[in-house]
């Protein structure tokens, strides 16, 4: 939700404090200069400035210049010192209220963030926000799908959200089943589980296959004799960074232009990936040329996925089956003009 300046109570508090500070100094210099030419060469500045502060702090006469009995030096410092007053009552009431709007604030995004947590599906579920949780996030969110963070880390996540103010979150363990429902995994497409911690990730799985068993979970392994374990406790596909890793590398060596080719790809303005796109069990089948067309300015379809079968550049008379599995290069658009391409022929 964006607020408009004008009616944001913490931009409101920001600027009172800003215009206390200001008007502090003001009178400061007002009083220092008021001061120094009552006393002439008998007070220095620094006394002045000295005279000034105890007024507009409100402590009292201290030293410095005589006052009493000379009416004009007097209602001078009952100026300065009701300034002080005021602009010292108008700091604490700016700071109470930033305080306070702050809280509220806060209190508001999180009423307004479960609210859409309850309504949110289709959505991923992204366990742990280290580097590689980041890193997962950037992707989600560079290729147009919605997901929720769970950290037990509200630092880490204040962190982010100041540069992404719309992620949703929540904070707790992910392996708890409340923290996990919070999260709304029964309507939620896929759960990452890639904490640094093979143990919770292991925890994260078998809980989250629990709640939802059609959710696919896809977990992170550092030691790969934890493996099979994670297997067991329900992931679907198990990544080791360590593994992955020193294929990239080897990669980079024997076949040098493939990586430059996906590195490029995944750099591009366009968001560029290699997509699956699933089509339906209830699809009625049909001709590919018939929802497929030549050519399209956001995605190139590559392959079709026939059961244990790949078909590489499928022609135009290929007859698409519920179940097959759709592989193309496609932007963000280019996957959901597929998706709802699909989507259409499924109703028709």
């Amino acid at each position: 939700m964006n607020y408009n300046d004008s009616f944001d109570p913490i931009e409101r508090a920001q600027r009172s404090i800003f215009w206390a500070f200001a008007a502090f100094g003001l009178v400061m210099v007002v009083g220092t200069v008021g001061y120094k030419s009552f006393g002439g060469d008998d007070v220095t500045w620094i006394d002045s400035l000295y005279m000034t502060f105890l007024m507009v702090a409100t402590i009292g006469y201290g030293a410095g210049l005589e006052i009493f009995h000379q009416p004009n030096r007097e209602f001078f410092t009952m100026a300065i010192a009701f300034s002080g007053i005021g602009i010292m009552t108008y700091f604490f009431s700016s700071v109470t209220a930033l305080v306070l709007a702050s809280d509220f604030d806060k209190s508001l995004r999180r009423r307004r963030m479960d609210k859409q947590l309850r309504k949110i599906n289709g959505h991923f579920i992204l366990c742990g926000f280290g580097r590689v949780g980041r890193n997962v996030a950037h992707e989600l969110r560079a290729t147009g799908r919605s997901y929720v963070v769970i950290d037990e880390s509200q630092e880490i996540l204040d962190t982010h959200i100041e540069k992404h103010p719309g992620m949703l979150f929540v904070v707790g363990d992910a392996s708890d089943d409340d923290i996990l429902i919070e999260a709304n995994i029964r309507q939620a497409r896929g759960v990452f589980a890639v904490t640094g911690d093979d143990s919770r990730n292991l925890m994260i799985s078998l809980t989250a296959k629990q709640i939802n068993p059609q959710a696919r979970v896809v977990a992170r392994c550092n030691d790969v004799r934890n493996t099979e374990k994670l297997r067991k406790a329900g992931a679907d596909a198990i990544v080791s960074p360590n593994f992955t890793g020193g294929m990239r590398i080897a990669s980079a060596m024997l076949r040098p232009q493939v990586v430059s080719f996906l590195d490029e790809m995944l750099r591009s303005e366009n968001n560029l990936r290699i997509e699956e796109i699933p089509v339906a069990h209830g699809f009625s089948s049909c001709a590919l040329g018939n929802i497929h067309q030549d050519r399209s300015d956001h995605y190139v379809l590559l392959a079709v996925r026939t059961g244990n079968q790949w078909v590489f550049n499928p022609p135009r008379d290929f007859v698409l089956h519920g179940g097959h599995v759709l592989i193309a290069m496609a932007s963000p658009e280019g996957r959901l003009e597929l998706e709802e391409t699909l989507n259409r022929q499924l109703l028709g």
